[in-house]
């Protein structure tokens, strides 16, 4: 789920190049069905499917369901072997990376995802080889299985079991942690956990670091200490995958980030502008 350099290569890239052809193709399909009207209709149905938007109230989707739509007319699609576009299934998944910016206002919420060209849908998990150096210099070697990937210039990968496994609050959201990304990258070429803070924000720079600092730290010591960290210790590998599983937490599963780092919840409320643990735990509770 992390961000990639530039050059590196990935099992997805080596896919995308020996099927350009269908990957052009499914691109112009997507784009036919784009343009089709926003449906007020299809989109109840697709709220009350997934408990994440179901728990919304009703003006909060009005807003949330055009915005969706936008995203899914202004940004191309791809899909792997196997992957056949459905507008219904892609509107699900612009209306959870959206989710993001229902607090926010247009302006913002339009610039959020600029740097977002493409979402590609897979079929499956995918694979890319990785060389990283430790601490002491000591370079290690591994391939990484992704249900999901980005990057500054790269489009958003998402594995479509992953996505499937999506929409709940079970505290996983491979949509919502890749969009997460893209927000990172909105001041920045590489994902650092510090994403644009909007000029009328009440959260300044200084209380984000200090915040995130702090439950950074948190992990690391549990992790030291050989204990269990109190959430994904995915998010004690790097600020930026630290600051994409909180997202994820704070959307599917608040109620875990408010009881172990209550600080960083009220600071992702301002941030997003949203209480989401005001609406969880409806009848539509996974």
């Amino acid at each position: 789920m992390s961000a990639w350099k530039d050059g590196e290569k990935s099992g997805w890239q080596g896919w995308w190049k020996a099927r350009r052809q269908d990957w052009k193709d499914s691109r112009r399909d997507a784009r036919k069905r784009s343009r089709q009207p926003f449906d007020p209709e299809a989109w109840r149905t697709i709220r009350h499917g997934l408990p994440l938007l179901a728990d919304l109230d009703d003006s909060d989707a009005e807003w949330l369901g055009p915005r969706a739509w936008q995203l899914l007319q202004r940004k191309r699609w791809g899909a792997g072997d196997g992957v056949e576009f459905d507008s219904s299934a892609l509107l699900a998944i612009a209306a959870q990376a959206q989710l993001l910016t229902l607090g926010w206002s247009d302006r913002d919420a339009s610039a959020a995802f600029d740097n977002v060209t493409e979402i590609l849908l897979l079929p499956d998990a995918f694979h890319r080889h990785v060389e990283e150096m430790d601490d002491f210099g000591v370079m290690h070697e591994y391939v990484d299985e992704r249900a999901g990937e980005t990057s500054w210039r790269g489009p958003v990968v998402l594995a479509i079991p992953d996505v499937a496994e999506s929409g709940d609050y079970t505290g996983y959201n491979v949509i919502i942690h890749e969009f997460a990304h893209k927000l990172d990258l909105g001041n920045s070429q590489d994902i650092d956990g510090f994403p644009p803070l909007a000029a009328n924000s009440d959260v300044t720079a200084q209380e984000w670091h200090r915040v995130f600092t702090a439950v950074w730290d948190d992990l690391q010591a549990h992790l030291e200490r050989g204990e269990e960290t109190p959430i994904d210790d995915y998010a004690a590998t790097h600020p930026g995958e630290c600051f994409a599983v909180c997202c994820e937490l704070f959307f599917t599963a608040p109620d875990q980030l408010v009881d172990v780092y209550p600080e960083l919840y009220d600071l992702l409320k301002r941030y997003f502008r949203q209480d989401v643990l005001g609406r969880f735990g409806g009848n539509s509770k996974t």
